[in-house]
């Protein structure tokens, strides 16, 4: 006789086959209108939505490379209230742009008076990948890499993180990513890497790039980055699949799978294992939300 299926193995198998894309990240930023022109002028993004709540005391812009129904977005949060200051931390590392100029666009982040973190070339002598690393006014890192046009320019979240398998693998069995690619240790520079996102090809998509630098057990979150949002077809079953790799790994359910209120989409939200939030919302509920939110 044929042992009975065991639920948590189901849930975590569905995972795997679940219809998932990045959807958006969300970070503060000190003045809406000077990110806006910086992201606008030197990264070539476009602004989808903007408000203003004055009531609450902040305000709101979307921006990214096409519209939201098929693309990963940036939103933008200000906080009016000056005595509450920006601290975006060290967990967060950096965003990832791919571009066919980061010659031209350091230089005229350059001429702008930006901040040049890293010049423009490849890693190493004879390095085929050029990049570079520019500040935007706020201080978040943002590398610029050499690439061919991609659907996804916004390519990128680097974050860092305490125990790089551990990470991997949550992000694997709660979150149904794949590693994009073989995990890499620069002992030169002092850090590990790993790649992980959805589908198979990292160039054509967004992706998360875990960071562990050798030796650094503590990082501080600030309040600057703020979450990572993605898509499911089903968030209660999304939302089980992340307690049960939570226990494993760690990490805790914030939000358990139920309908958000104000915009009237199904989410869950939670933290992994080294504190950074994520959101699932349903796939069918997001589309719908867009859709509403242009009408009105």
């Amino acid at each position: 006789m044929a042992a009975p299926n065991n639920p948590h193995d189901d849930v975590l198998e569905w995972v795997q086959k679940d219809n998932r894309r990045f959807l958006r990240a969300n970070i503060r930023v000190g003045d809406l209108d000077r990110t806006i022109k910086f992201y606008t002028e030197f990264f070539g993004m476009k602004v989808l939505s903007r408000q203003d709540f004055p009531e609450q005391k902040y305000s709101t812009a979307v921006v990214a490379y096409g519209p939201e129904e098929t693309h990963f977005v940036l939103g933008l949060t200000h906080h009016h209230d000056a005595a509450d200051k920006l601290d975006i931390g060290t967990a967060f590392n950096h965003f990832g742009l791919a571009t066919q100029d980061v010659y031209g666009t350091v230089e005229k982040i350059r001429a702008a008076g930006g901040v040049i973190t890293r010049e423009p070339g490849p890693i190493a002598e004879g390095g085929r990948t050029i990049f570079a690393f520019v500040n935007d006014p706020d201080g978040y890192s943002f590398e610029l890499i050499l690439r061919p046009p991609t659907p996804e320019p916004l390519c990128q979240i680097c974050l860092n993180v305490t125990d790089i398998d551990r990470s991997i693998e949550f992000y694997q069995k709660a979150l149904g990513m794949n590693l994009l690619l073989p995990k890499y240790d620069a002992s030169q520079f002092q850090y590990t890497i790993a790649m992980v996102g959805y589908g198979s090809d990292f160039t054509q998509t967004t992706i998360i790039e875990l960071k562990y630098n050798y030796n650094v057990t503590e990082y501080t979150k600030g309040n600057g980055y703020a979450m990572l949002a993605i898509g499911t077809d089903d968030v209660y079953k999304s939302g089980a699949a992340v307690e049960l790799v939570n226990k494993e790994h760690g990490g805790e359910i914030i939000r358990p799978p139920a309908v958000n209120p104000k915009t009237n989409t199904k989410i869950t939200c939670f933290l992994d294992s080294d504190g950074f939030e994520s959101v699932l919302v349903d796939n069918q509920d997001y589309v719908g939300f867009l859709g509403k939110s242009k009408d009105e």
